[in-house]
């Protein structure tokens, strides 16, 4: 009991920095439902794209709101970004090997790996929250890419939010800010428009016969994590992102390195 209240918490933690940064809260959802609800990996990428869907849809209203979206950008970027999931979640996943590697009785299972997988993508979105914004208070910026190009960055992004079931957000305001060009705060508005569009689309093509959802607890962790978005927004222009990005970074360091050593080591 005390766990799940400790995870609930969380889920409000999940929210409050996904609105404060644009990123990097959703990242925090699969390893709180594997390890504070018990949730499969597997069904956890799916649990996780829902939450996050709908989590970022009331950010994108908030966004839309206060002007930060730039909709030709986030339809450009957002629609290869979306054939991207659909592609992982219909065509990658369903056909990944379970074990994925078997040496002798040393075995990974395709849950495990999910997760090792997801901790890779953990130290990998540490390391961009822990180094210095370069592009964070530049409005105009010195590098371009065409529009080709910003569709297969959306398309590859969207893989990977399909098949480990975090947002990406991360990936998604760098290619915004120096590939699009967008302000910072049109990035942020415009990455919640995409994760939302990813996440929600990526719920909808994975449901099926085959997989029970527990809408109850998916609509209590929902509204929690609505809680601490709607709030993270509100407060976003009082807190420095210079010094709240690096510390999330280092916390979330530290929980990839947990998953690893647990799923490698500890079992």
């Amino acid at each position: 009991m005390i766990i799940e209240l400790i995870g609930y918490a969380a889920a409000v933690v999940m929210g409050l920095v996904l609105g404060l940064t644009g990123s990097g809260g959703a990242i925090l959802t699969v390893p709180i439902l594997v390890y504070l609800f018990s949730v499969d990996a597997l069904l956890a990428t799916t649990y996780s794209l829902g939450i996050v869907g709908a989590t970022s849809l009331v950010g994108t209203i908030r966004q839309i709101k206060m002007g930060n979206i730039s909709w030709e950008t986030a339809l450009s970027f957002g629609l290869t970004s979306v054939a991207g999931v659909v592609f992982a979640r219909k065509v990658i996943l369903p056909y990944v090997p379970d074990p994925i590697l078997q040496v002798g009785n040393f075995a990974i299972s395709k849950p495990i790996g999910l997760l090792l997988l997801f901790a890779l993508l953990m130290l990998l979105a540490a390391y961009k929250m822990i180094k210095p914004d370069k592009y964070a208070s530049s409005e105009v910026q010195h590098s371009s890419h065409n529009k080709l190009i910003l569709g297969l960055k959306g398309l590859l992004i969207g893989i990977v939010t399909g098949f480990v079931g975090a947002s990406g957000g991360f990936l998604i305001i760098p290619v915004l800010v120096l590939g699009a060009k967008l302000p910072m705060k049109k990035a942020i508005g415009t990455s919640l428009f995409v994760v939302m569009l990813n996440c929600l689309i990526g719920f909808v093509s994975s449901l099926n016969g085959s997989v029970a959802i527990q809408w109850e607890f998916i609509s209590v962790f929902t509204a929690l994590a609505v809680i601490g978005i709607v709030t993270g927004i509100q407060y976003a222009t009082k807190v420095s992102n210079e010094k709240l990005k690096p510390a999330f970074g280092w916390f979330v360091l530290v929980m990839g390195i947990f998953i690893i050593t647990k799923e490698l080591l500890l079992r």
